[in-house]
């Protein structure tokens, strides 16, 4: 596995970069955010990168922080987000954008984000608020940056778990939002929406 690469700019042509590490020249794809952090052609660059193996050729990603790469990992986990989707979601938002409208269900936000449709975007926001929240509690991001904003709310760990037990999302946030706010761990909050459909 290529984790990081460190060299000379060769080319810059989005997404794609061209980077020579001692004389070997390696192919790139990279966001616009990561583009946008890219001295000039012939400067020196660090980039951490994520190799991905398929029977038709390897495609090797890179990204200027590891934040992005993190996320880029986990974006890539969420069903029906493939490579150049997840780039894209990263080309349009920064990592701490993500988080932000991913952590306050910003469905619209996300909307706006080239071949994010509303639903695409309402599975976003459900599946990765788990992985955000794995992945911070795992110091997978750096301090300060993203992990700030990644909480365990209960509130939204209950309204996750009930779209895992076959409820929609909007089903769900309306059981969630009918319980009392002194309710403090996930678990009683979801046995109370359970017994609230049972009434």
């Amino acid at each position: 596995m290529i984790g990081r690469i460190s060299g000379t700019l060769l080319e810059k042509m989005p997404p794609e970069l061209l980077v020579d590490v001692n004389g070997v020249g390696y192919e790139l794809f990279a966001s616009m955010n990561t583009i946008y952090e890219m001295p000039q052609v012939g400067g020196q660059v660090v980039l951490h990168t994520h190799l991905q193996v398929k029977e038709d050729g390897h495609t090797l990603f890179g990204f200027y922080t590891k934040d992005e790469r993190a996320l880029f990992r986990i974006l890539i986990k969420v069903n029906g987000i493939g490579p150049k989707m997840a780039l894209s979601i990263l080309s349009s938002m920064n990592a701490s954008e993500l988080v932000e409208a991913v952590q306050e269900s910003q469905v619209a936000a996300l909307t706006k984000i080239p071949g994010v449709g509303k639903r695409t975007a309402e599975r976003l926001v459900v599946e990765l608020r788990d992985k955000l929240g794995a992945a911070a509690k795992q110091d997978l991001f750096s301090p300060g940056v993203v992990v700030q904003k990644v909480q365990s709310d209960p509130r939204q760990e209950a309204e996750a778990a009930l779209i895992a037990l076959g409820y929609k999302p909007q089903e769900a946030a309306k059981m969630i939002a009918a319980l009392p706010k002194d309710s403090s761990d996930s678990e009683t909050l979801i046995k109370l929406a359970l017994k609230s459909m049972l009434r």
